[in-house]
């Protein structure tokens, strides 16, 4: 049975570890074995980890897990623990003098809420690792605890986010999913609608940005929408780089605006299985399985509390 979110590619596990009173956590993606990935980074602020090797021409075949983390830099940390808790499993890549698990990702800045001297260490991703499941809840979780949207209306409250997740069926049997912890300063629009579903507020009201008519300078580096795309196609380095490239797309479909001089949106790529579709409905799934995980991102993350 499909569950809708990114577990729907088989092997896949997603755990999440938070402190919900500083609100910030980190999550990561896990398959037993590794999995081929890719990357494209977007947004003017990144805070990123180990990249550079996965870009095509770069020699490592797979990667072991991706984390996706708040806390800023600071949250770069988390990767270190998920590496610690890959080792004692036995997970890497093997070098004559060691295994050496090979951990991408990627930050959001959440210092702004609950406690800026709070932020994912390695402690923190050693418990998202063991908490890994092929069956993981999403919204105010992990990633997404602390993550925020429309910020960018002077005086305007932001709007509680999440990290949400969604999955779309491809010709052929396969899947293609996103998860994406939504920590944007735009607003976020439904593209089958057209209707803005997160903005910020002033004395309760909904104000969007594109209504503004001035916006908030001095907001660079404090936001950023992190994420994964994956599918059970079975691709190359170079073709997942594609896909985390065309599926950016999804980040421009629901948030407007995106990849500004203020977010650092990075979106990762990952191929677990031996599936074939053709690039073209491939890729166009994945546009949509991510701006849909934005969506259920800001609707699971503002349920039931202001910001």
């Amino acid at each position: 049975m499909k569950k809708g979110n990114l577990c729907d590619v088989a092997g896949l596990l997603v755990g999440h570890a938070q402190d919900e009173a500083a609100r910030t956590g980190c999550t990561v993606l896990f398959a037993p074995g590794g999995f081929v990935a890719g990357v494209d980074v977007r947004g003017a602020a990144p805070g990123t980890r180990e990249t550079d090797l996965l870009q095509s021409e770069a020699m490592m075949p797979r990667v072991n897990a991706i984390v996706l983390s708040g806390g800023s830099a600071y949250g770069l940390d988390a990767c270190s623990g998920v590496m610690r808790a890959l080792e004692a499993r036995g997970e890497g890549f093997q070098t004559p003098e060691a295994r050496v698990p090979i951990v991408c990702g990627a930050v959001l800045y959440d210092l702004a809420v609950g406690s800026a001297q709070v932020r994912p260490d390695a402690a923190m991703g050693e418990r998202a690792l063991l908490a890994a499941t092929a069956d993981p809840v999403f919204g105010r979780v992990g990633a997404g605890t602390g993550a925020t949207v429309g910020k960018l209306v002077p005086g305007a409250q932001a709007r509680r986010s999440g990290i949400g997740s969604a999955s779309v069926a491809l010709p052929g049997g396969g899947t293609v999913a996103a998860m994406v912890a939504v920590n944007a300063c735009g607003d976020i629009y439904d593209p089958e609608t057209g209707a803005c579903v997160a903005c910020g507020t002033v004395e309760g009201r909904p104000v969007r940005a594109r209504d503004a008519l001035q916006l908030r300078q001095g907001l660079a580096g404090q936001n950023t929408t992190i994420g994964v795309v994956a599918t059970d196609v079975r691709l190359t380095k170079t073709e997942c780089n594609r896909l985390a490239t065309v599926a950016h797309d999804g980040y421009a479909l629901a948030i407007r605006p995106t990849h500004t001089v203020s977010d650092g949106d990075t979106l990762f790529a990952v191929s677990l299985g031996e599936k074939e579709c053709g690039a073209m409905e491939l890729q166009a799934g994945a546009v949509e399985a991510v701006w849909r995980a934005i969506l259920d991102a800001v609707r699971r993350g503002s349920e039931g509390e202001a910001c």
